[in-house]
C-alpha cells in the first residue's frame, strides 16, 4: 500500500475546484450556506483527490479518487455531508432505523437523499455513471436525521430482517484508481420546494433515463404483444389444468385464473405438486380477477376469441357471486386445504371447489384465516371501481351498477367527519377496526366514488369523494405517511408492532408504501377532472413524483435482467420490477399526456414495458437464462410463467439468485397484459411502440 503525503493543493479554473489529500475539505462558496461540513475519511491510510465541479446554478458535481499501488483492504469507508441548516423534511430511499443499517445500492433505483426547510433544500444524488461497472465494493448511502448527517460510503452489506441491509466485513479494493462521486443539488425558489423530488427525476432522466430509454429500445421489445399471447397460452392452455379454476355458484358457471400457482405445478416438473398457498381466486387491490378478465375481454374482442371472451365473461360472472352484507362483500373465494403424505414427504393440496367459502385477504393486522378475516375497504372499492369501468369500457351490464351502487351507499355511512374512511371492518359486525382508520387508503375510495358520479352524476357521490381527498391531502400528503395495507402486514412485518402512526426517529420518515402513494395521485387526478381545480394537480403530481422516486431510472450492472423502468416497493423492502408498474404505467401516461410532458409519457411506457420484463419467454433473453438457471425442468411449455418481482430477497447473482417460484396470474403476467390491451384500446398500438 502507499501513503500520499499529507498536502493540501487547491486549483480553480473553469468552475473546477480540487482538494487533495484532505479529510475535511474547503467547501466551495455556493454550497456554504447549504452544508457546513464535508468529512471524508481516508481509505487504506491514504487521503481523497476531491474535485467539486459546478454543472449549474444549483448542481455541483463531486468526485473523489484514491489512487494505489497494492490492493486495499478495509471493511467500510464513508464521507458525511452535514447540513448548514437544520432540516424539517428528510426524504431517503430506504429506512436505516439504526447506526448499524445502510441503504444499499441494491436499493439504487433512482438513488438521492433530501434535507429541506420550507426555505431550502439539499440534495445528495450519487454519480451513477461510476456504477456503470460493477465496483468492485458496494456502495451505499445512510441518512441520520438526529444528527442532521447523510453518509455515503463504500462497504459490503448483508442482509437482515425483511429487508434491511447492513455492512459487511471484506472489502478489497484493487490497484490503480479508485473512484467515487455524487452530486449536490440545492434548491430555494418557494414553488420548486413544494415538490422536493421534481427536479430530482428531472436531473436522473435526463442524466441517466432518456438514454437508457433509447438502449432500452433494442433490449425490450417495442411489439408486446407477443407477452399477451404467451400470457394467456399459459393460463389457458398449456397451464390450464392448475390455473383455470371453475365451478358453479346457485346454478350458475363462474370461473377465473387461480390466485397463486408455483414451480411444482408445471407440466415439466417430474415431483409431486406442493400448492404454496390455499387454492382461492381473489378480488382485491392486488390481486383482483376482475380487473385482469377485462385485459382478456378487450383482446378476445379484438381478436374475436370466443373461447377468451368465454373466460372473461366467466370471471364477471364470480365477481357478482360474491355476497354482500349491507352493500359490503369479501374479497376472496377459497377451498379448503389438506395434507397429504407421499413416501413420508408432505404436500399442501386443495380440497376442491366443493369447499369454497368467501373470505377476506389474510393480509391484514387482525387474523391469518381468510375466513375469520376482516373486510377490507380499500378491497371493495377497487373492485367495485374496476365493475364501473367494465360497465363504462365494455358492456352495460345493469348488475355490476347496481352491485357498485349498493356498496357505495354502505361505504359513505362510515366516512367520519375529517372525510377519512376507515381500513377495516369486522367481518360479522361491519364494525370499523381502529388501525389505519385516518390512512391514504380512503384515496382509493374517492377514485371509486368519482367513477360512480361521473356515470350517475348523483352529486352525492362527488361530494362524499371531495370531502375525503381534503382529509388524504390535509393529514398524509404533507407528511409522507403513507401507510397501507402492505406497509406493515404483507410478506413485510418490520415495524408493524410499533411504528403504525409513527415515525423512524433516526430518519424522520414514516415506514411507506408505494400503493397509497399511486391511489392517491390517481384520486388527486381524477377529483381535477371532475372540478377543474389546480390544487388537486399539482398536489397529484407532488405525489405522483413520490412514487416515481421508485422507478429504476437507469439498467445496474448487478441486475441480471432487464430492470430498466420497473418499480420498487417500499422504504423497507427489496424488489426490482414489481408487478404493480402494470397498474402505474397507465397513471403516469396520463400526467404525460394531461400535462404534455416527455419524461412522464417516457416513464409511463417504460413502465408499461417492465410489466413484461420477468416473464419466461424466448423474446426476454436475460430473463430467460435467469430462469433456466433456477429452474432447469422449465421449457416452452412454460412460457408466459411470470415472477410478480425480481431480487425480492435483497440479492441476485448470474446464476438464478433473484428469480422466485410462482406466478399471481392477477398479479403478473395477467395483469400485464391488461394494462397493455387498455392502453392499446386508449391510446393505439402505433403511439405505444413509436415512443
Amino acid at each position: 500500500m502507499v501513503n500520499t503525503p499529507r498536502r493540501l493543493l487547491i486549483f480553480l479554473s473553469f468552475s473546477v475546484f480540487i482538494v487533495q489529500g484532505c479529510s475535511e475539505n474547503k467547501i466551495p462558496a455556493e454550497l456554504r450556506s447549504y452544508i457546513s461540513n464535508i468529512n471524508i475519511e481516508n481509505l487504506g491510510g491514504q487521503n481523497a483527490t476531491v474535485k467539486y465541479e459546478t454543472v449549474s446554478n444549483n448542481l455541483v458535481k463531486v468526485s473523489v479518487a484514491f489512487d494505489f499501488r497494492d490492493s486495499v483492504r478495509q471493511d467500510d469507508w464513508k464521507l458525511s455531508i452535514t447540513p448548514a441548516f437544520q432540516p424539517t423534511f428528510n426524504w431517503a430511499p430506504h429506512l436505516t432505523p439504526t447506526d448499524d443499517h445502510i441503504i444499499a445500492q441494491h436499493l439504487f433505483r433512482a438513488p438521492a437523499m433530501i434535507a429541506a426547510t420550507p426555505e431550502k433544500q439539499l440534495t445528495i444524488i450519487p454519480d451513477l455513471d461510476l456504477l456503470a461497472t460493477k465496483p468492485e465494493v458496494d456502495w451505499y448511502m445512510d441518512m441520520n436525521a438526529q444528527k442532521n448527517q447523510l453518509t455515503l460510503g463504500m462497504s459490503l452489506s448483508d442482509v437482515k430482517e425483511h429487508v434491511g441491509f447492513i455492512r459487511r466485513s471484506g472489502g478489497v479494493y484493487p490497484p490503480g484508481r479508485n473512484e467515487f462521486g455524487f452530486y449536490i443539488m440545492t434548491e430555494s425558489d418557494k414553488k420548486a420546494l413544494s415538490d422536493p423530488w421534481r427536479n430530482v427525476l428531472a436531473f436522473s432522466w435526463n442524466k441517466w433515463g432518456k438514454k437508457e430509454y433509447e438502449a432500452s429500445k433494442e433490449s425490450n421489445p417495442r411489439d408486446m404483444e407477443p407477452f399477451v399471447k404467451h400470457t394467456y397460452n399459459w393460463a389457458f392452455n398449456t397451464w390450464k389444468n392448475v390455473v383455470w379454476q371453475e365451478f358453479k355458484i346457485n346454478g350458475r358457471t363462474v370461473g377465473a385464473p387461480q390466485f397463486i400457482v408455483n414451480v411444482t405445478q408445471s407440466p415439466n416438473y417430474k415431483g409431486e405438486v406442493d400448492e404454496r398457498e390455499f387454492r382461492s381466486i381473489w378480488n382485491q387491490a392486488w390481486f383482483c380477477s376482475l380487473r385482469s378478465a377485462q385485459g382478456v375481454y378487450r383482446y378476445a374482442r379484438k381478436t374475436n376469441n370466443k373461447a377468451l371472451m368465454n373466460y372473461a365473461l366467466k370471471t364477471k360472472e364470480l365477481a357478482l357471486a360474491f355476497p354482500q352484507n349491507k352493500g359490503f362483500f369479501p374479497s376472496v373465494a377459497g377451498t379448503e386445504m389438506h395434507e397429504i403424505e407421499i413416501n413420508g414427504k408432505k404436500y399442501n393440496r386443495s380440497k376442491g371447489w366443493n369447499t369454497l367459502y368467501f373470505g377476506n385477504s389474510d393480509r391484514n393486522p387482525y387474523e391469518n384465516m381468510s375466513q375469520n378475516s376482516p373486510l377490507h375497504i380499500a378491497d371493495m372499492s377497487f373492485t367495485a371501481y374496476e365493475m364501473l369501468l367494465w360497465y363504462d369500457d365494455l358492456e352495460k351490464d345493469e348488475r355490476l351498477l347496481k352491485y357498485a351502487k349498493d356498496y357505495a351507499d354502505g361505504l359513505m355511512q362510515l366516512q367520519d367527519g375529517k372525510g377519512f374512511f376507515p381500513a377495516w371492518l369486522d367481518y360479522k359486525t361491519l364494525e370499523p377496526k381502529a388501525l389505519l382508520k385516518e390512512s391514504p387508503e380512503t384515496s382509493m375510495s374517492v377514485t371509486f366514488l368519482l367513477k360512480l358520479y361521473d356515470i350517475t352524476k348523483d352529486e352525492k357521490y362527488k361530494a362524499s369523494a371531495l370531502k375525503a381527498m381534503k382529509a388524504v391531502m390535509q393529514y398524509n400528503v404533507p407528511i409522507g405517511q403513507w401507510e397501507d395495507f402492505e406497509t406493515y402486514w404483507s410478506c413485510n412485518r418490520y415495524g408493524s408492532d410499533s411504528l403504525p402512526g409513527k415515525k423512524v426517529e433516526r430518519n424522520n420518515m414514516f415506514k411507506q408504501n408505494n400503493f397509497s402513494m399511486y391511489w392517491t395521485a390517481e384520486a388527486l387526478l381524477n377529483c381535477y377532472m371532475q372540478t377543474k381545480d389546480s390544487a388537486y394537480l399539482e398536489m397529484g403530481r407532488r405525489v405522483l413524483d413520490e412514487m416515481l422516486m421508485c422507478q429504476a431510472t437507469w439498467q445496474p450492472p448487478y441486475m441480471y435482467v432487464n430492470v430498466f423502468g420497473g418499480f420498487g416497493v417500499m422504504n423497507f423492502d427489496g424488489e426490482w420490477n414489481d408487478a404493480r408498474q402494470s397498474l402505474f404505467s397507465a397513471l403516469i401516461l396520463d400526467y404525460g399526456k394531461l400535462l404534455n410532458s416527455e419524461e412522464y409519457i417516457q416513464r409511463g411506457l417504460a413502465a408499461l414495458r417492465a410489466s413484461f420484463l420477468m416473464i419466461y419467454s424466448p423474446e426476454n433473453v436475460k430473463t430467460k437464462k435467469q430462469w433456466e438457471a433456477r429452474w432447469d425442468f422449465f421449457g416452452p411449455e412454460d412460457y408466459g410463467f411470470m415472477m410478480e418481482n425480481y431480487g425480492h430477497s435483497g440479492v441476485t447473482d448470474p446464476n438464478g439468485v433473484g428469480i422466485g417460484e410462482f406466478t399471481i396470474y392477477d398479479w403478473g403476467n395477467g395483469a400485464a397484459a391488461e394494462a397493455y390491451n387498455r392502453m392499446v384500446d386508449k391510446y393505439g398500438k402505433e403511439f405505444i411502440e413509436n415512443n
